[in-house]
């Protein structure tokens, strides 16, 4: 009997630190959204420079205006998201610290929240996706994505457990 307790700590162990799939492109595990930036700083116009594919990309990047309301914030936007257009014109609900959700009739998967997981300083780069996996995506303004900011927003991506390797940057 005290054999089989330590092989039993170490089975345990070792089903603890397994990574596995869930739906979409990441892996169980914490996701942490950002809890110090002000939403309403999105306000503006967002080039979508990255997201999320099992497939090559059949449509271009999309793009985002992001208004503020009294009760939150509205978005237009088009985005490519896994190979496919996707579009959504309507109220964003801020649901937590970086968190927001469509509150009008989204289609799959823009439906379900969106958390920002990762801004740059001078808010040029935002990182968002879902703690499903169903998408993640990269919007830049302002101009070109700097390298650094692109290495600094996959690291966000693989830190909360996505799978960078299915990640199509978008060139103009």
């Amino acid at each position: 009997m005290p054999r089989l307790i330590p092989a039993l700590l170490l089975a345990l162990l070792a089903a603890c630190t397994q990574t596995t799939r869930i739906d979409g492109f990441r892996s169980q595990g914490p996701i942490y959204s950002n809890a110090v930036l002000d939403l309403r700083q999105l306000q503006g116009t967002w080039t979508q420079v990255a997201a999320f594919s099992t497939t090559p990309t059949r449509c271009r990047p999309g793009a985002a205006e992001i208004a503020a309301t009294p009760t939150g914030l509205t978005i237009r936007t088009r985005l490519c998201l896994n190979g496919a257009d996707l579009a959504y014109t309507g109220p964003l609900a801020i649901t937590g610290p970086g968190r927001l959700r469509p509150t009008g009739q989204a289609p799959k998967p823009l439906d379900r929240d969106w958390w920002l997981l990762w801004a740059d300083a001078d808010l040029r780069t935002l990182v968002l996706g879902t703690p499903d996996g169903s998408f993640g995506f990269i919007l830049n303004r302002g101009g070109p994505l700097s390298s650094d900011r692109l290495i600094a927003a996959r690291d966000i991506l693989d830190w909360n457990g996505y799978d960078t390797t299915r990640l199509v940057s978008f060139t103009r």
